[in-house]
């Protein structure tokens, strides 16, 4: 059965150099007072001019969006050889992420307050994705050690 939802194989690689980048620069920008010699070295990138109707920088929104769709791209991109059992797979790993993306909610919102609920709500939006390709990648893994032990 043909799935017509998911990118090409190649995407998967453009996804990665997508989100690498994006998540250093999100962490410089979040970060960034602890690391004053790294801060000072990127200034170039506060100087560029927003959109009048923005307060501040843009550089927490592109970090965002280039996470989001790397995320999305390596996630979502179709296999070498994508049969019923890497549907399945996809499946259940998808049913994982929003267990524990959930999970981790709800312990956020019972034992943190203020900033550091702030904090968590960010990292929240990335973490279904993650969880997804970390538990979809260690799926196709032990399933190709299982094939390989049968062979």
């Amino acid at each position: 059965m043909k799935n017509d939802w998911l990118f090409p194989h190649c995407y998967r690689r453009i996804g990665w150099l997508l989100f690498f980048p994006s998540a250093c620069l999100g962490l410089v920008d979040t970060y960034g007072e602890y690391l004053p010699w790294l801060r000072a070295n990127l200034t170039w990138l506060y100087a560029l001019p927003s959109p009048s109707f923005l307060d501040g920088d843009l550089i927490d929104e592109v970090a965002a969006l280039g996470i989001i769709a790397g995320l999305l791209l390596v996630a979502f991109a179709r296999e070498r050889t994508e049969d019923e059992m890497i549907r399945q797979l996809r499946l259940v790993a998808l049913q994982w992420s929003v267990y524990i993306n959930y999970g981790l909610l709800a312990l956020a919102i019972v034992l943190l307050y203020d900033i550091a609920f702030f904090h968590v709500m960010i990292y929240n939006m990335f973490t279904i994705l993650l969880v997804f390709i970390g538990r979809f990648r260690w799926s196709l893994r032990r399933l190709g050690q299982e094939e390989k032990q049968l062979a």
